[in-house]
């Protein structure tokens, strides 16, 4: 599998290919947001961040998609005691999605019978673990959350498993206590979509010119002895 690389914000624009990266990394997010509104309108439970964002709206003026960028904008001043960096797609990710999901939600109505809330949630989950592929493999920056995970995995030493299962607890517990839609496929998310992402990511990575990136994001030729 092509390696993740590991750029600052800068580096990251540099790195080349973004003819290519930018529409990847564009399409992943709308495709995300996309996800979110047809697991919401499945009603089946939604994924443990919007567990959250759904409670969250029952309680301020604020649509579904205006809550998760509200979210994502909050989540990026919490980068800042972390001293993670925000990229292009850190940004996006938290404006893009959001937008998204409002624009499907009024496009998309609730069925009442069973089965095809059954299939919007099945759909909503395999679509979001395709849509995570295709934006982290556009290699432009970790999305709010994320940033967050990794931040805390830095600052307190934890494992990465173990610090995003305590944030996904905490986002559903409290999701719940003001009243968002917790349900079978919450849980049947939690469970699928690493398993999921993981196998779809290596298609959707973009191999970044063999050149290696300083800090600074100025680019350098590899020497004769690191080909």
């Amino acid at each position: 599998m092509i390696p993740l690389a590991d750029l600052g914000p800068i580096a990251q624009l540099r790195a080349g290919r973004l003819p290519r990266r930018l529409p990847q990394l564009f399409l992943g997010l709308w495709l995300y947001g996309v996800s979110v509104a047809v697991m919401v309108r499945g009603d089946l439970g939604a994924s443990p961040w919007d567990v959250l964002h759904t409670g969250l709206i029952r309680h301020v003026p604020l649509t579904l998609g205006q809550a998760v960028i509200a979210m994502g904008l909050l989540l990026l001043l919490l980068w800042i005691p972390l001293r993670e960096k925000p990229g292009m797609g850190t940004v996006a990710n938290a404006i893009v999605i959001g937008l998204s999901t409002d624009v499907t939600l009024a496009l998309l109505e609730r069925p009442d019978a069973l089965l095809p809330r059954v299939g919007l949630m099945l759909g909503g989950i395999l679509l979001c673990a395709l849509a995570t592929a295709v934006y982290i493999g556009a290699q432009l920056g970790r999305g709010p959350r994320d940033g967050l995970m990794t931040g805390l995995h830095r600052r307190t030493g934890l494992s990465i498993r173990l610090v995003r299962t305590a944030l996904e607890i905490t986002v559903v517990l409290v999701g719940v206590l003001l009243g968002g839609r917790l349900g079978v496929g919450t849980v049947l998310f939690a469970l699928t979509i690493g398993p999921i992402t993981q196998a779809l990511l290596p298609r959707f990575i973009v191999a970044l010119p063999q050149r290696d990136v300083s800090a600074d994001g100025a680019r350098r030729p590899r020497s004769a002895s690191a080909r």
